[in-house]
């Protein structure tokens, strides 16, 4: 795909990563960049700049879309069940952006873009929140069942 080569790498990378890593630690840098990308939009109006802080939208989906699917695999590994659930996760991701999209878009609508992208931040460190103190890591159940 033309103009996605960062993005290939980012992936290439956490993959790789996962392995030694594990699963959590890196869907931890991927829901961490989003509210720092909201905070930062609020800071700037600089083209470049703005172009720039979207790069990080791309690190946060390379890992996202790789370990994502990682975690599935570990947690439905031996079920059957490891492509309904794949789609019921990827139904929701979409929901929670259209979502997210019609929420921000009536706050930036009535309040402003600085708004917008603050509430943006605040529901990402809120999912962020609920990934570190809930979420186990998956790699350790996916090691026990082999």
């Amino acid at each position: 795909m033309k103009g996605r080569g960062g993005n290939h790498i980012v992936s290439s990378w956490s993959g790789r990563k996962a392995g030694t890593w594990g699963r959590k630690p890196l869907l931890l840098i991927a829901f961490g960049v989003l509210p720092i990308r909201g905070v930062l939009y609020t800071l700037t109006s600089n083209t470049e700049l703005l172009v720039a802080i979207q790069v990080l939208d791309g690190i946060g989906a390379g890992i996202f879309g790789v370990v994502s699917v990682l975690v599935i695999a570990d947690l439905t590994r031996g079920t059957g069940r490891f492509n309904l659930t794949l789609g019921a996760i990827t139904t929701a991701v979409g929901i929670g952006a259209s979502l997210s999209q019609v929420i921000a878009g009536g706050i930036v609508h009535r309040v402003g873009s600085h708004a917008g992208f603050l509430f943006l931040a605040a529901v990402a460190s809120a999912a962020f929140a609920i990934l570190y103190f809930f979420m186990p890591e998956t790699r350790n159940i996916r090691l026990a069942r082999e």
